[in-house]
This record gives C-alpha cells, sequence and structure tokens, in this order.
C-alpha cells in the first residue's frame, strides 16, 4: 500500500482531500499543527494527526495541501527528509510557477488542479447538484502537470489527482505555465474579476429601484442562456439588439489591452501577489 504524508490534513482543503483518500487503495499520514484542525481530523474522519518527521518514515508521496504563501516554506522544511523518488504534489500552479520549491534533482514534483464542476451538466441526483466545489458528488475535471521527475511519475500522480478530486470525468495534461495562465489568469483575474463586476452590476440596478429578488433572477436566468449560447451549448443566435449592446458595453466595461494580463510578466507578478 502506498503511504502519502498529507500536510495541512486538517485545513479545508486537507480536510476534501482526507475524506476522498480515506475510501482509497492510499495509506495517509496525517499531519496537522493547530488545535481545531486536529480536532477536525479526529471527530471528522477518526485520523490522529502526527508530526512531520514520523508522517514522512516511508512516505512515497507527499501532498501539501497549505496555503499558496506557505508551500515554499513547507516544501524546504522536508526537503531533507525525503528519500530519493518521492513525489510531492501541489495543489496550485502559484508556488512551482515562482520558483518557491527547493533545488532537488532526485525527487518529482507534479502539480494537479480541479476544474470545478461546470456549469452545464448532466447531474440529476440533487447531492451532485449542489457539489459546486467538486470531490463529493459531482463529476469534474481536473488539470495535471508533471513539473519535474521521470515520465512515468506521471501517471503515478495522476492517480493520486484522480483520487482527491473524485468524481473525475476528464484528466488534461498541462505544463505549470499553462495552469497558471488559467489560474490565477483566465479564472481569478478574468471571471472572478467579470462576476464581481456582474454583481455589482446587480446591486446598482437594486439601488435604482428595481427589486433585489427580481433582478437576481433576472440576471441568473440570462446568464444561463447566454452562457449557453456564447459557449455553444446550445444553438443560437442574439438579437439584432443584444449584438448592438455587446458591441457598445465591451469598449465601456473593458480596456483595449485587457488581454495583457495573460502575458508573462503579467502572470508572474500576479502569482508574486499570491505568494
Amino acid at each position: 500500500m502506498t503511504k502519502i504524508a498529507l500536510f495541512g490534513a486538517g485545513g479545508k482543503m486537507g480536510m476534501r482531500l482526507g475524506a476522498n483518500l480515506k475510501t482509497s487503495r492510499f495509506s495517509v499520514a496525517p499531519v496537522e499543527v493547530g488545535e481545531a484542525g486536529k480536532a477536525r481530523l479526529k471527530n471528522e474522519l477518526g485520523w490522529t494527526a502526527m508530526d512531520a518527521e514520523t508522517a514522512l518514515g516511508g512516505a512515497e508521496i507527499v501532498v501539501l495541501a497549505v496555503p499558496d504563501t506557505h508551500i515554499g516554506t513547507v516544501a524546504h522544511g522536508i526537503i531533507d527528509k525525503l528519500k530519493p523518488g518521492t513525489m510531492i504534489i501541489i495543489l496550485d500552479a502559484a508556488a512551482p510557477y515562482a520558483g518557491h520549491l527547493p533545488d532537488r534533482k532526485d525527487i518529482s514534483y507534479f502539480v494537479t488542479h480541479p476544474c470545478h464542476p461546470p456549469i452545464f451538466n448532466d447531474e440529476t441526483d440533487m447531492k451532485a447538484k449542489l457539489d459546486r466545489f467538486g470531490g463529493v458528488a459531482a463529476k469534474q475535471a481536473i488539470v495535471c502537470c508533471l513539473m519535474q521527475g521521470p515520465e512515468s511519475d506521471y501517471a503515478r500522480g495522476e492517480e493520486v489527482a484522480k483520487t482527491i478530486w473524485s468524481p473525475v470525468m476528464r484528466s488534461h495534461r498541462l505544463t505549470v505555465e499553462q495552469l497558471a495562465l488559467l489560474e490565477p489568469g483566465l479564472a481569478e483575474t478574468v471571471v472572478a474579476s467579470l462576476l464581481d463586476v456582474m454583481r455589482e452590476a446587480m446591486d446598482e440596478v437594486v439601488k435604482r429601484g428595481v427589486p433585489e429578488q427580481a433582478a437576481r433572477d433576472f440576471l441568473l436566468g440570462h446568464m444561463n442562456i447566454l452562457g449557453a449560447v456564447i459557449f455553444k451549448e446550445q444553438p443560437g443566435v442574439f438579437s439584432d439588439a443584444c449584438n448592438k449592446a455587446i458591441e457598445f458595453g465591451k469598449p465601456v466595461l473593458m480596456r483595449d489591452d485587457w488581454k495583457r494580463v495573460f502575458e508573462p510578466d503579467e502572470i508572474a507578478a500576479s502569482i508574486k501577489r499570491i505568494t
């Protein structure tokens, strides 16, 4: 049985991963320093947290379920305790992209991240429909990167990734640089910002007299049908009035050079702020 040392096991992400690992073929050595996290591990998963040195003994894989700002510190703190061939799995591209991982050639670095369950899906079970983060009941796609290590290690890392993010419908192989384009670039800098603007716009029309529930229903309903057409989930075309509104609205809302957020220096600056 393959042993995984799970760091940050009692945190929000660690608990999600632990719930899936608990029923897998892997044995888990949970590492948690916070008292609240230790209590969650005991009460919810029946696990007793252990110190890092004990957890790393015989571990073939180390999963760092810790915040981006702590990845470098934790990785440097354990690197000398790892045997050659150990795989370290990181759950976000930020710290690897920023160069925060220790330089050691005889271990593997694997990065994986969930895509989260898509808006357009075929889930019919209510538990799955309400699993918006993923990893519980709703199917989701994932992305995986073998940053360093022998090619044979990709399958090893992907197996862990499919376990911790289960149920998985698709797994995409990317580079760390490509994942950084997706997050923070696409998902956070662009999508999260625009969604936040949409919420502000809803609040603005409410201030101007539209009942809040009416504004919310109108916005979310239009997000559904407009999104389905734009992303070609269903055939359809916009009215002339809608197309004219888009033609007017985009230059008002978006700078002409907004796509510079995907330039390498902008991605690097964004990641520097995160880490």
